[in-house]
């Protein structure tokens, strides 16, 4: 897992950077992907100068704080972005999505967003085409988008 971080200085971080944060908040000791919410804030002309770090968990929504020394290093994730088109919802808590090369994948989970999820339950029950985007860092995958391309033929 560690082959998909790199790390970098936290005053070369800025609010396009992911970063991951220790989350304490998901109760598992996990860490979290995290998105900035502000840029870090840094107190450069002192000797234990410090990154304050504030941004939005990527995957769940939780707003996270960390505070780093600015000399050390911070784990920035590569994040993949792909879209998949929707091709069934299962009742089993899946659902099915149909890849560029043909094959389907069959191990997501639908979104934790409420209001994304009903989206795509009325879009699939009304017989819409609907493509997800999908982000994936670190082992962890999310459906966090949606695009209605039409109704089926």
């Amino acid at each position: 897992m560690r082959d998909a971080i790199e790390g970098m200085n936290g005053t070369d971080l800025d609010g396009r950077n992911i970063i991951v944060i220790e989350a304490q908040s998901r109760g598992s000791g996990l860490d979290a992907q995290t998105n900035f919410t502000k840029p870090p804030v840094s107190k450069q002309h002192t000797r234990d100068a410090k990154c304050h770090f504030v941004g939005i968990d990527i995957f769940n929504g939780k707003k996270l704080e960390d505070i780093v020394p600015s000399s050390h290093n911070c784990d920035v994730p590569h994040v993949n972005r792909g879209d998949y088109q929707l091709i069934d919802i299962s009742g089993d808590g899946f659902v099915s999505l149909l890849t560029e090369n043909g094959n389907t994948k069959d191990d997501l989970r639908p979104p934790t967003d409420d209001s994304l999820l009903t989206q795509i339950k009325d879009g699939f029950g009304d017989g819409k085409d609907l493509v997800v985007s999908v982000m994936s860092a670190m082992g962890e995958e999310q459906i966090c988008a949606l695009k209605d391309i039409g109704p089926k033929n």
